[in-house]
């Protein structure tokens, strides 16, 4: 697959509307994950509600464009969602990254899709949901 194929309009277009989700330091939720595929790096903000269900994020992310897109979906749809949910579709593109099941569900993700032909964009793509699980699971506020 040619490079053109996997950074198509609609995906660079979501990696630059990363900008709407900056950090957000006075969040009750902090987290960082990394690639070992390819060494990206995301910093996560995480305000939640007393269920435990996302209201906010804010990120730095350091990744190529995939990794940018794939926060920005993450981020753009995320609100609203618990840990549970997170484990959940982390577990499906998990499964559909390795070559089993179908795409997960989830609002824009087909932008980032042509990346599962690059197994070394995987981990960028996977960023998010390790951030933000990372960041809901821990029993203290961070600060």
């Amino acid at each position: 697959m040619s490079a053109d194929k996997l950074y198509t309009s609609d995906m660079l277009a979501a990696a630059v509307s990363l900008a709407a989700f900056p950090p957000l330091p006075d969040a009750g939720r902090h987290a960082e994950a990394r690639s070992q595929t390819c060494g990206s790096t995301l910093q996560m903000d995480v305000d939640h509600d007393a269920e435990g269900r996302i209201r906010s994020i804010g990120m730095k992310v350091n990744a190529c464009a995939v990794g940018q897109a794939s926060a920005a979906i993450f981020a753009k749809h995320a609100g609203g969602f618990g840990l549970e949910e997170l484990f959940r579709v982390k577990s499906a593109l998990e499964a559909w990254l390795g070559g089993e099941g179908e795409l997960p569900d989830w609002p824009e993700i087909e932008l980032v899709a042509a990346a599962k032909d690059y197994p070394a964009r995987h981990g960028a793509m996977l960023l998010s949901w390790n951030a933000a699980i990372s960041a809901l699971s821990s029993t203290e506020p961070s600060g």
